[in-house]
């Protein structure tokens, strides 16, 4: 089991005229300005930072409010960019962007790999074992050393079930199901 990361052939702008989207996926977050010049701090919630470069336009938005920028310059640190974006040349207004969601189309995305999933297509599904016992939902994914973890939550109870092969039997998008070799009092 692995999960994809968004690399597309540079997918084109976006009329931001036409509306928000309605597919938006979050992939990262303003973490605060940078410099003096209006530019931002992104940390990135994909595999490489540098992947959400690949979009021209990015959608920046916090309580259901959405807004189209266009990049027009970054630089690629560890799970963090620097990023000029259109129209922001002003720390005040930089540094006001704290905390927004950066967001793009999955439409714009490419089709993920065989045995392959983007995480935000597994949040939400519902976890079940091979006894059928539900044991949740999925609420996030968390990245460590060895393998993605799956944050299931059912109620009160949270369950952390690996994302690998032996644990994770089918990921059944259409059926919004995940069948798992793990039990209720694991």
């Amino acid at each position: 089991m692995k999960s994809a990361d968004p690399k597309p052939a540079r997918a084109q702008p976006i009329d931001p005229s036409a509306g928000v989207p309605a597919d938006l996926v979050p992939m990262g977050f303003v973490a605060g300005a940078f410099g003096i010049r209006g530019w931002v701090k992104v940390v990135a919630s994909t595999e490489f930072s540098d992947s959400l470069l690949d979009y021209e336009t990015w959608w920046l938005g916090r309580d259901g409010q959405w807004r189209a920028y266009q990049v027009e310059d970054s630089n690629v640190q560890p799970k963090q960019l620097s990023v000029k974006l259109a129209g922001i040349s002003d720390r005040d207004i930089a540094f006001a962007m704290k905390g927004m969601t950066v967001a793009v189309p999955r439409s714009q995305m490419p089709a993920a790999a065989e045995g392959e999933y983007y995480w935000a297509d597994l949040i939400g599904l519902a976890v079940v074992n091979r006894q059928g016992e539900r044991l949740g939902v999925v609420e996030q994914l968390l990245e460590t050393g060895a393998n993605d973890v799956l944050v299931v939550k059912d109620g009160a109870v949270e369950r952390l079930v690996p994302f690998v092969g032996p644990v994770v039997d089918t990921v059944d998008l259409a059926a919004r199901q995940i069948t798992v070799d793990w039990g209720l009092d694991y």
